[in-house]
Order: structure tokens, then C-alpha cells, then sequence
């Protein structure tokens, strides 16, 4: 591996000239002198919240490389999992067999749920996991005898995924608008976000008044109705919307009322991001499915599970084949994906990272308290180890220009338009939450100022 002065130029090139890179302009990446620049780094290895080039510079992965990496880079444990596991069994495909780690993960995450959703289905990624939850839901109706229902609801501003099925439940026309005409669009009901309340009004004002329009939309719609997808909690592609659990508690009363699935994408706010393991949880409710991916395998291999109720995966038992659920990936199920995830459950239990993380989200708190006085600065908020906030400028290039400022500083912390959050790893000190603070005090200053 090609290091050492040069090594980084070397690589870049290489890959601009062969790497067709997700979620990018790709002309962005060629002219450092244009004001939306976005540079390439070419990452040559990592140790636990640390990233590092090919130079030796190093970069604190501050949003856990997408919101997937859980305990930092080359965690030894995990590490150590993998290891055993590939001496073992590779992969084997999941439709007429089964193996070790896929038994027990599946055993496990039941167990998480109080047993409450006792089936798990496997994929890639998150937006398969958005798919195949959605055709659960469409599909479980047909063979109820309900084919009428084959509508869904999503929240304004949602995000499960890009692909064609779950860009018909995302509510974000950057990612939407070119492929409307292969979308079959859900019905939209209104964000709990708290940032859209009135005056006077709190968190949970804001809630019950989202949960009045989801119950009239229920009123009017609830026999066409298949299921409804939220984020519980946070909404990441709405720039990190966040809202009080009493929204979950009045949604889940509604869909049971109007005969509707909950589907809770926990894809982003699941293993212990908002405090608690799922995020859904701080509502005192279940979900009837279950999304899970980045994170569930501490952010090591493509993995992602849909967790169902014993209701709905009784539905699908038959004689025909036809009334079974007949969606497959080649990869499902990879023992070594859910040997890292199982490793990934071991530290939460070995290691109470639950207790442990909110006294790193204290701390996040108290690092990044000073920025709420700031002229620019609106809506800092938090819930667990996600802190965000929103900043009043008209620069279109100020997400860009913040990015390039944070790196430049040892952080990688990628605005979503001009929210900018942190979502740290669960294994960063009170030295490096320090580091990441001011990080993104200076790169804000030097964006703020039109300057990286």
C-alpha cells in the first residue's frame, strides 16, 4: 500500500479517474479553487474515533462514517469475532439453511424487544430493509383478505432510503424529484418537529398537534392504509428534526385504532443513538416492524434486519407459495455480518455502554453549550449522542465551506444543508469530544466568514 509524501495525490487520482462516488456532484471533486468544492480524502486506516490518510494526517470521524460506526475503527473485539468467524463458516445462502451467528442474532434482538417482535429478516441495507418492511406490510393485508389497503403514510421531510420503494415514503425532493415518474408516492402527514412550534408551544404541544393531522388523515384514508414509517425520534435527512416521544405513543394508538402497521426505521436512531437501545422505546411502545442496519453491525459489513410480530409473520404461513414471502438478496443472512453484529451486541452488554454513553453525551452537552449564544446559531438541541443546530446564513455554499473548515481543524463533520451535527463514536474521550467542540466553533467562524 502505496504511503509516505505523495501517497495521498497518488490515490486520489486513481480514484477519481475510476471510483463513481454515492451521494455526489462528482464535479465538485475537481476544482479546489470553486466555493463548492468538496475534497476527496483518501482514508488509509482508522483506530477507534480516529481516521487516517495516507500522509499520517488524521481526521476525528465525528458522524461515525454515515452514523455506522459504533465503537470505532478496528475495534480489537470485533476484530477478534471476525477473525474466528472467517475460520469457520464464510457464507452459506439462508434460503434452506441456517447457521450459528444468523440463529442467535435473530434469538437476541427478539430478546431486545421483550420478545414482542420474534421474527427477523435479513438484507444489505437500509433502504432494502425500507422495502422489504414496506412490501410485509402490503403484502400481509392481501393475504388477510384486505387488498384495499396498499397505501402508506410518511412523515414531511422523511428519509428511508433511495432506492425506487423507499423513495416513495422519502419526503426529500433533492433525492426524489428525478424519479417521480417510477415512484408510486405515499401520502405525507405533518413532522412533529419541534422547531415548528409556535410560540409558547412545547415539544409535546408540537406532537399532539402532528398526531391530530395523522389521526384526521386516519379518519379519511385508515381502510386504504397499509402501514405507517417514521423515524422515531430524529429525522436524519430532515437536518437532524427531533421531536418528543409522544408523537410515537399517539401514532401507535392510531394505528392500532384504524387497523394500520407502525414501521419504526431505526436505521440511523437504533443501538443506542438517542440514550436508549431503540429509539422507540423512550415512547413505551413497539413497533409492528422493525428496521435495523449501520450501526447493528458496529459499522464493519453491509447488514440490516427487519424485526416483525409474530402476527404479521403468521399471516405468510400457507400451503401456497404465493401467500409466502418470496423477497430474497444473496447476501442475506451473512454469518460474518451477523458475527460483527453479535460481537457489536456483546460490548453493549459486557461494557453497559448505555450507562457509559450519557456521560459522554453530558459531556457533548456541556462542550458544545457555548454555541447557544451565538447570533447565528438556532435550535441547538440534543437527544442522546446526536447534537445538532441549525445556522441563519444565505451562503448556498456554507454546508461546503464548513465541511473543508472541519477538516482542516482533524474533524470530519459533513453539514446536512446548513444543520450541522455531530453524532460521535461511542468510544471518544472527554479529550476528543474537547477536540470535536472546537472544531466546529472555529469552522463555523472561518464558513461564517466565507473562508475554509
Amino acid at each position: 500500500m502505496k504511503s509516505g509524501p505523495g501517497a495521498n495525490e497518488a490515490w486520489l487520482a486513481r480514484s477519481r479517474s475510476a471510483v463513481w462516488h454515492p451521494c455526489t456532484q462528482m464535479q465538485h471533486h475537481a476544482w479546489p479553487d470553486q466555493p463548492g468544492f468538496l475534497p476527496l480524502i483518501p482514508i488509509a486506516r482508522g483506530k477507534g474515533p480516529w481516521l487516517y490518510d495516507f500522509e499520517g494526517r488524521r481526521y476525528l470521524d465525528g458522524i461515525s462514517s454515515w452514523w455506522t460506526n459504533l465503537f470505532g475503527h478496528a475495534h480489537p473485539r470485533i476484530n477478534a469475532a471476525l477473525r474466528a468467524q472467517l475460520e469457520t463458516l464464510e457464507h452459506v445462502m439462508l434460503a434452506g439453511f441456517t447457521h450459528q451467528p444468523v440463529v442467535e442474532l435473530s434469538e437476541r434482538l427478539s430478546a431486545l424487544t421483550g420478545g414482542a417482535l420474534g421474527h427477523a429478516f435479513y438484507a444489505s441495507d437500509g433502504a432494502s430493509a425500507t422495502e422489504i418492511a414496506l412490501k410485509m406490510s402490503f403484502h400481509y393485508w392481501q393475504n388477510c383478505g384486505r387488498a384495499d389497503k396498499r397505501e402508506f403514510l410518511c412523515l414531511a421531510g422523511s428519509y428511508h432510503g433511495e432506492t425506487v420503494g423507499a423513495l416513495a415514503v422519502t419526503d426529500v425532493a433533492l433525492f426524489k424529484d428525478a424519479y417521480a415518474p417510477l415512484v408510486r408516492a405515499a401520502n405525507v402527514v405533518p413532522s412533529p418537529d419541534f422547531r415548528q412550534g409556535a410560540p409558547g408551544e412545547s415539544p409535546a404541544d408540537v406532537a399532539r398537534r402532528a398526531a391530530a393531522a395523522l389521526e384526521a388523515q386516519l379518519e379519511a384514508r385508515g381502510d386504504r392504509i397499509a402501514a405507517l414509517i417514521v423515524e422515531p425520534l430524529v429525522q436524519g435527512a430532515a437536518g437532524m428534526a427531533m421531536y418528543d416521544p409522544e408523537y410515537l405513543r399517539l401514532a401507535r394508538g392510531l394505528c392500532n385504532r384504524h387497523a394500520v402497521h407502525l414501521i419504526c426505521d431505526e436505521i440511523a436512531v437504533g443501538c443506542g443513538r438517542t440514550g436508549t437501545f431503540f429509539a422507540h422505546e423512550q415512547a413505551g411502545i413497539r413497533p409492528d416492524l422493525l428496521c435495523l442496519s449501520k450501526g447493528i453491525s458496529g459499522g464493519y459489513l453491509p447488514l440490516s434486519v427487519v424485526l416483525s410480530t409474530d402476527t404479521l409473520y403468521g399471516a405468510f404461513l400457507d400451503d401456497s407459495v404465493a401467500r409466502g414471502f418470496l423477497h430474497s438478496h444473496s447476501y442475506t443472512g451473512n454469518p460474518l455480518a451477523c458475527r460483527a453484529a453479535l460481537a457489536t451486541l456483546d460490548l453493549f452488554a459486557e461494557d453497559d455502554v448505555l450507562a457509559a454513553n450519557r456521560g459522554r453525551a453530558e459531556r457533548l452537552s456541556a462542550c458544545f453549550a457555548p454555541l447557544a449564544d451565538h447570533e447565528r446559531i438556532r435550535h441547538l438541541r440534543q437527544r442522546g449522542l446526536i447534537l445538532a443546530f441549525d445556522v441563519e446564513t444565505s451562503d448556498p455554499w456554507f454546508s461546503r465551506r464548513f465541511y473543508r473548515a472541519a477538516l482542516d481543524r482533524s474533524a470530519l463533520v459533513r453539514p446536512i444543508g446548513n444543520t450541522v451535527y455531530v453524532m460521535p463514536p461511542y468510544v471518544v474521550g472527554e479529550e476528543e469530544i474537547a477536540h470535536l467542540a472546537g472544531a466546529v466553533a472555529d469552522a463555523l467562524k472561518a464558513a461564517l466568514a466565507g473562508t475554509s
